[in-house]
């Protein structure tokens, strides 16, 4: 974890739904891009930065219920993919019925949501929606958990293996393992779960020093 500098910071910012400035539509905008599994800093990052001087920075969409109700076509200028857009359409009209305030909408969502009935979510059953965009969501709302991806359960079966201890291929018992981890070495849930991501090589450098200059802003 010491390879990791600012990791700490970067969790409690995410923790207190700060992240992408605040913009809780860019938080689910981002979660959305995410979804369809292509590489988050070449491709989500870039596209996230894009989509905030089309439509956020220029007033357009400042709100969940902006997006909700945002014509999908004027979108696609920015995300071809029509799949993970209405995810993030479908995320903000329900959270919009949530609260006035976007902030407060997916913290009160996030501590009400349970990982055991997340497909009964009315999150979860958006289609597009699987465990690990519902718990990237959950992070963004201030939950401290961990996303069942495969980079995080790879990296983390690893470290189970090596302690003498079986793997677990079960998302929600991953999910529920890592949190015991987490709490008998001394690091939170989402520590563990950025951490894997930051330390993956890209070329010659790890994520966390390549990608540095952008990180206080996602």
């Amino acid at each position: 974890m010491g390879k990791v500098s600012g990791l700490r910071e970067h969790c409690e910012r995410c923790l207190r739904t700060e992240r992408w400035g605040g913009s809780v539509v860019l938080m689910i905008v981002d979660a959305a891009f995410t979804s369809i599994g292509l590489n988050y800093f070449t491709a989500v990052v870039p596209k996230v930065e894009e989509f905030s001087r089309v439509f956020v920075e220029t007033g357009r969409l400042t709100r969940l219920r902006d997006l909700a109700n945002a014509d999908v076509e004027e979108l696609m200028a920015v995300w071809r993919n029509r799949r993970s857009l209405m995810v993030a359409k479908e995320v903000a009209a329900y959270l919009s019925t949530v609260s006035g305030d976007d902030r407060e909408a997916l913290r009160s969502w996030a501590r009400r949501a349970s990982i055991e009935n997340w497909r009964e979510d009315p999150v979860g059953r958006i289609r597009g929606v699987g465990l690990v965009t519902f718990q990237y969501l959950r992070m963004m709302g201030g939950v401290d958990t961990v996303m069942p991806d495969k980079i995080v359960k790879r990296v983390l079966n690893e470290i189970l293996v090596k302690a003498g201890l079986h793997p677990v291929n079960d998302d929600v018992e991953f999910v529920r393992r890592v949190e015991w981890m987490a709490s008998v070495c001394g690091y939170r849930p989402i520590e563990l779960c950025w951490m894997t991501w930051l330390i993956q090589p890209e070329g010659k450098r790890m994520r966390m020093e390549k990608y540095a200059p952008i990180l206080p802003k996602i």
